[in-house]
């Protein structure tokens, strides 16, 4: 079998190696090539955007700002993927060359509308705005679809596993990076109030005039904190924990919840070292997620039925994600929050955790469709 080590080394030889063969031969190592890129360029796109979320909250923004230009560094290799996969079929299925062509566009459209929206607006004040979805939503389906590409069209193995796992990581990564605005900004209203603010004046200003008010402790609240406290808990059990139940449901693997969050926040406690390391903003990190996701593994091992393991998981992950965010807001804090919506986010959690035992049958949702490398483990399935 060809080893990656044989294949071109540049992006016109592939092509060349696309249109003029020996293809069937060297596919297996073009696609293991391909999607190493794709880790590169999710790798690259995540720590662009963990500076950039803290960046916002000490600088005034710059569309060039270097957090910036390292996220279009791996957006750039993720269109030249997306084009030489849909064009060549490279390790994709019809419904993985959708989601990647569907994301992948919506988040170019998406780039320009936010320059535009920050040149019209300014600050564009919380990273929950509309043009900030497009790209969240984009991202996502450009995840979604490497997803389903990798795991149908790979052999199932340890590597194909913990692959998979890294790539619901950085869906995880893509899904909280809104609620990464609590996290920084309940620190950065703290040390506006001790007196030591992390934001420099200029943001402080242009942040407050955008307001209608001078520099003073509700404009910078609103700069801060500019959506409700039942937002922060809501997301996390809604969206971040149904995240890790979706990754737990197709990789398969036990304690695939926990292995994610448990990645997750180690990521972003190296990446709070070195921010505050050289100068830049604290966040909180959201360690209560760990409590969650560590239920979610425990009811897929301990409850057959789908719809009792959706109904029963959904109340643990709830409940434990609760009583760990009371525990970090006791002990070294946490974004404002309303425990009344933890109970709204686990009836969602249960509704879609549910549906999710529904829509495996669909051929959208199946992680591997019946012309690519099955997955046999039985419990892997569950």
């Amino acid at each position: 079998m060809t080893t990656i080590d044989a294949l071109p080394r540049t992006p016109s030889g592939l092509i060349r190696l696309a249109r003029s063969g020996p293809w069937d031969s060297v596919r297996p190592a073009v696609v293991v090539a391909v999607y190493r890129l794709w880790l590169v360029a999710f790798a690259l796109k995540m720590l662009g955007s963990t500076w950039d979320m803290s960046w916002h909250f000490k600088w005034l923004r710059d569309t060039a700002a270097p957090p910036h230009i390292i996220n279009t560094i791996g957006t750039v290799i993720v269109v030249a993927l997306v084009i030489y996969q849909a064009r060549f079929d490279v390790g994709v299925d019809a419904w993985a060359k959708r989601l990647m062509v569907f994301g992948t566009g919506m988040f170019l459209i998406a780039i320009p509308i936010d320059v535009i929206n920050h040149e019209i607006n300014g600050l564009d004040i919380t990273a929950w705005s509309p043009s900030h979805i497009l790209l969240y939503l984009g991202t996502a389906f450009m995840l979604l679809g490497c997803f389903r590409g990798f795991w149908s069209s790979t052999e199932p193995s340890r590597t194909r596993t913990i692959i998979g796992a890294v790539l619901w990581g950085f869906f995880l990564e893509n899904v909280l990076f809104p609620s990464q605005h609590q996290e920084y900004g309940q620190l950065s209203l703290e040390a506006w109030l001790a007196g030591s603010p992390t934001a420099e004046p200029m943001l402080l200003e242009f942040a407050a005039g955008q307001l209608g008010r001078p520099v003073d402790d509700i404009a910078v609240q609103g700069f801060a904190l500019p959506v409700d406290s039942w937002v922060y808990p809501m997301w996390i059990v809604s969206a971040a924990i149904l995240t890790l139940v979706a990754a737990r449901r197709f990789v398969g693997a036990r304690w695939t919840a926990t292995a994610i969050a448990a990645g997750y926040i180690g990521y972003r406690l190296v990446a709070w070292i070195l921010l505050t390391g050289t100068g830049f903003p604290p966040s909180l990190p959201p360690l209560m997620l760990l409590a969650g996701a560590i239920m979610v593994d425990l009811a897929f091992l301990a409850i057959a039925n789908g719809y009792a393991r959706a109904i029963g998981g959904a109340l643990l992950a709830t409940g434990a994600t609760a009583a760990a965010a009371w525990v970090q807001d006791y002990s070294i804090g946490a974004p404002p929050i309303d425990y009344v919506a933890f109970a709204w986010g686990g009836i969602f959690l249960a509704v879609a955790w549910a549906g999710l035992s529904v829509g495996q049958r669909t051929p959208a949702l199946t992680s591997a469709p019946a012309t690519a490398h099955p997955t046999p483990a039985p419990e892997a399935a569950a």
